[in-house]
């Protein structure tokens, strides 16, 4: 099964995260990657220095364009920026019966605020609801919350906080966090799983957000489990880290193609 991906997010200039990173990633896992951009931004691996939204009406087009001919049999849902975004990608998606992972992207790797701070709201009234998978990283579950999370269990609270917002499963990044291995919980009303990986230290993790949830879309797209998925999500990620090409000066991003490069690579190392 090939499975069709749209991916609703920002365009990077410097290719290593937003829309440029998706499509890399659901190319590589074997999907068909179809996009409706939200905005362009003036970026490389030193960070933001401008973004473009796209008006509300031609994104709105973009998603029907893309639904009424091609269909999707997943949807991820990355940079939205503004409120008014927010209410037209809700508007349009309200009555489509198809998985979307939603990755409520905030802040850019380098600083730069990618969501109007008065856009939170709107993003939990109206998209969490629609979420089969939310997928915060600690600073965005965080804003979220407005709380700060560093336990285990802060971590675990929070994802069953979030629950009750609306997404029918949340998966709790771990990349943030601290410590030599990096875990992932999947936390569902039935219960929590984590998925553990030994933590690389790099610079190197520029679109990390976005190619995991674009991969965990694509998983979805593809017809495999929730946690399969996950697990071939995190692997995915943890390959791409660990193929970087150490492009840029600050942090670079990821090695999508490793599986290209580095045939004796496995996504299960």
């Amino acid at each position: 099964m090939t499975g069709r991906v749209l991916i609703i997010a920002g365009s990077d200039s410097g290719g290593g995260a937003g829309i440029q990173a998706d499509i890399k990633t659901v190319t590589i896992m074997g999907g068909y990657a179809a996009t409706a951009v939200t905005a362009i931004t003036v970026q490389n691996t030193l960070g933001v220095s401008d973004i473009h939204p796209i008006p509300t009406s031609i994104i709105r087009g973009q998603i029907r364009a893309v639904l009424d001919d091609l269909g999707a049999d997943a949807i991820k849902i990355g940079m939205l920026g503004t409120a008014e975004i927010i209410t037209g990608v809700a508007e349009d998606l309200r009555s489509v019966d198809i998985p979307i992972v939603l990755d409520p992207v905030m802040v850019a790797k380098g600083g730069s605020a990618l969501l109007d701070p008065d856009a939170i709201e709107s993003l939990k009234r109206q998209l969490l609801p629609m979420a089969a998978v939310l997928t915060p990283n600690l600073p965005e579950a965080e804003a979220l919350l407005n709380r700060s999370l560093t336990t285990k269990d802060d971590i675990l609270t929070a994802g069953h906080d979030l629950l009750t917002l609306g997404p029918k499963a949340v998966v709790m990044k771990g990349g943030h966090g601290t410590g030599n291995t990096v875990q992932d919980w999947l936390i569902t009303r039935q219960g929590n799983t984590v998925v553990e990986h030994p933590r690389l230290y790099t610079r190197h993790t520029h679109g990390t957000g976005c190619t995991f949830a674009a991969a965990l879309a694509t998983g979805l797209a593809r017809g495999a489990t929730l946690a399969d998925s996950l697990n071939q999500a995190a692997a995915f990620v943890h390959q791409a880290i660990r193929h970087a090409p150490g492009l840029g000066a600050g942090p670079g991003p990821l090695g999508h193609n490793w599986s290209l490069v580095d045939p004796a690579a496995t996504a299960t190392d």
